[in-house]
Order: structure tokens, then C-alpha cells, then sequence
């Protein structure tokens, strides 16, 4: 269910609750509205989770490109350090 289906049945289900007996209506309003902050909250724990793992993702790509380029260094100074010790003999 996407969210504007969501906000559809629940206006839906407000409509149908302001035709029911005050008693009724007072308490199930009340539910009604609690649902409406609760997937309020739900969403933005969901969005707060995707920008989490976006950061995270980024993260990874710099520590990936950080490690190629750690290991490229590494390989040019052995290459040097080998090109020094034929050169001694």
C-alpha cells in the first residue's frame, strides 16, 4: 500500500466513523488518529534509515577507493625498493 492509498482508506475510515453513536465515534477517532501518528513516525524512521544507509554506502565507496589507492602505492614502493636492492649488488 503506497501512501496515498494510505491517507485514502484512512480518510475513508474517518468518514465512516463520524456516522457512528458518540460513544463509539470518540474512541475510535481517537484510534484513528494515533494510526495516523504512528505511520507518521514509521515514516520517518524509514526515511531517516535510507539516508543512514546512503551515508553508509558513500562510506564504503571512499573506503574501497582509499584501499585501490593504498595497495597501488604499496606495489610502486616495492617496485622501488626492489630496483634499489638490484641496483647495490
Amino acid at each position: 500500500m503506497n501512501e496515498q492509498e494510505f491517507h485514502a482508506k484512512l480518510g475513508e475510515l474517518i468518514s465512516q466513523i463520524n456516522e457512528l453513536p458518540d460513544e463509539d465515534r470518540v474512541r475510535l477517532e481517537r484510534l484513528a488518529h494515533e494510526t495516523q501518528e504512528r505511520h507518521e513516525k514509521m515514516r520517518k524512521t524509514v526515511r531517516g534509515l535510507q539516508e543512514s544507509l546512503d551515508h553508509l554506502r558513500l562510506s564504503v565507496k571512499y573506503l574501497v577507493f582509499d584501499l585501490e589507492a593504498t595497495r597501488r602505492e604499496n606495489d610502486y614502493l616495492r617496485k622501488m625498493i626492489e630496483g634499489r636492492g638490484e641496483s647495490e649488488r
